[in-house]
């Protein structure tokens, strides 16, 4: 009796071909996923970063818990609540850059941003000259918020603007040297950087400029010839802020860079300084550089923070309002975003906070 079944030579071969063509085509799979794994890609990711209370304390770089911000000689009063500052984690440099799987992971990531490197770490840049500047930005970002602050409070101390250096090709080389002080263009005194580049623009390009300067302790008046950089006048000099202040403040944060955390610091230092809390003890978190004056200016990395800022809790942000085109579109669930262009519109919101007042007329960035 003749039986029949599938089985037949031919199905048997195509049968044990299948899985042939299978396990190549896993192979391959796998092999190209060991690619993108290891094999590094042209992008830096952007991430939250840690999260630092104004109001409360970190590690410093011996690992011993201590104040972010101390001011020994003056009264200070109980805070409570937090007033957070946020922070963006850089992964990758020229050095190590991550994996195209880290890229493809981050671009379906909405807390991470993925950038091309070359953005972020300039090809005659590298990253110690880019650890060191974001480090030099934090120490004068915390000097412009003790300034801003104790502006605000009402307390008055001297300022001094000092050359730091003169860039290539400066219309002032040969006049102007590092560590010179400028005390006034034309007559009119400049206590800030604001004040030095009003009067350089009063004055205009191509024409002589007076600068009354001092140099190792000797008062002299020189001429520099300012130029025009893109609409702004310049004399071509790279210059900080020296602030004689009537008491100590002290801000300890290590490991972290760049200037954006300069409002919340001048808030932490006014809590501190005034009864009460500020922000009636809520959890509000915030970014922004700040100036002598209290202008608030924008930061990078405002979408990361966003989700560092839920990530810990916070019902409340602060933004800078040049940051508002980034924010709309991108708030997470569960936080209200307010836009301040000052410090005096920072500590206005959170009064309305601590009291319980209908914020909503308060200037916002819409969730989109």
């Amino acid at each position: 009796m003749a039986l029949f079944t599938d089985d037949s030579p031919a199905s048997q071969g195509a049968r044990r071909g299948r899985p042939s063509i299978g396990w190549t085509a896993l192979l391959i799979a796998l092999v190209a996923g060991v690619i993108l794994g290891i094999m590094p890609a042209p992008y830096v990711i952007e991430q939250p970063g840690p999260v630092y209370n104004t109001l409360g304390s970190a590690t410093d770089a011996d690992d011993v818990e201590t104040a972010l911000i101390t001011i020994p000689d003056e009264t200070t009063y109980p805070t409570g609540g937090r007033l957070d500052l946020l922070t963006v984690s850089l992964l990758g440099n020229r050095e190590n850059r991550p994996s195209w799987l880290s890229v493809a992971r981050a671009w379906l990531d909405p807390s991470e941003a993925v950038l091309p490197i070359d953005q972020v770490f300039p090809a005659n840049v590298s990253t110690e000259q880019r650890d060191a500047r974001a480090s030099a930005d934090m120490i004068n970002s915390q000097q412009d918020a003790i300034a801003a602050a104790l502006t605000h409070l009402g307390y008055d101390y001297p300022t001094t603007v000092s050359v730091v250096s003169l860039p290539d090709g400066s219309p002032a080389k040969g006049v102007i040297e590092p560590e010179d002080q400028i005390s006034a263009v034309n007559g009119t005194s400049v206590a800030n950087v604001a004040e030095l580049r009003a009067a350089l623009q009063t004055n205009g390009a191509e024409t002589a400029a007076r600068l009354d300067i001092v140099r190792g302790g000797a008062a002299q008046t020189v001429e520099v010839t300012p130029i025009d950089n893109d609409g702004t006048i310049v004399a071509g000099v790279n210059v900080t802020v020296a602030y004689d202040f009537p008491f100590d403040v002290q801000i300890q944060l290590d490991k972290v860079g760049g200037p954006s955390a300069g409002m919340m610091f001048a808030l932490g230092i006014i809590d501190k300084l005034t009864p009460g809390e500020l922000q009636g003890g809520e959890n509000v978190a915030g970014t922004g550089t700040i100036d002598q004056s209290g202008a608030i200016g924008p930061i990078g990395g405002i979408q990361q923070k966003l989700f560092g800022a839920v990530e810990n809790d916070a019902t409340w942000f602060l933004a800078p309002a040049d940051n508002c085109d980034e924010v709309t579109g991108n708030i997470p669930d569960g936080l209200t975003v307010f836009s301040v262009a000052t410090l005096d519109e920072a500590l206005t919101v959170l009064d309305a906070i601590k009291t319980g007042a209908d914020t909503s007329a308060l200037p916002s960035c819409p969730a989109g």
